[in-house]
């Protein structure tokens, strides 16, 4: 007898996949799109996956990387036939979304960047005195 498994996947089991999903710009430092505050909604009902997601601004230029690498990750969980991702624009994007993880990974290191601030204004103040 031939018995197969049903594997039942959770919404908890996509939010893990696209836990590694990344924007190109956020790879290096592995903030994904759940970080990011990217994903609006999530939805399994057996086979099929329903993912609603926005961007950080209309014009971005990996959007349609983005809707792929989701689509496949998420496709590769064992019993998933179908993924939908879609692009809502109802709910601007701001950093308020971002979780601590990605506030952290995202700040800029301001010790590094002061010097060099002092000195393209030394620079500035320079040839302004010529």
């Amino acid at each position: 007898m031939n018995m197969t498994t049903k594997v039942s996947i959770s919404q908890d089991d996509v939010m893990a996949v696209l836990r590694r999903c990344y924007d190109p710009c956020c790879k290096e430092r592995q903030v994904s799109v759940v970080d990011m505050g990217l994903i609006e909604r999530v939805e399994v009902e057996g086979s099929q996956v329903v993912i609603d997601m926005i961007l950080t601004t209309g014009w971005c230029p990996f959007a349609v990387h983005l809707l792929q690498m989701m689509e496949e990750e998420v496709k590769a969980l064992p019993g998933i036939e179908q993924v939908q991702v879609n692009i809502t624009w109802d709910t601007p994007w701001s950093p308020e979304r971002m979780s601590a993880l990605a506030r952290e990974r995202l700040r800029l290191p301001l010790e590094q960047l002061l010097p060099l601030r002092e000195a393209r204004l030394r620079a500035t103040q320079k040839e302004g005195a010529q």
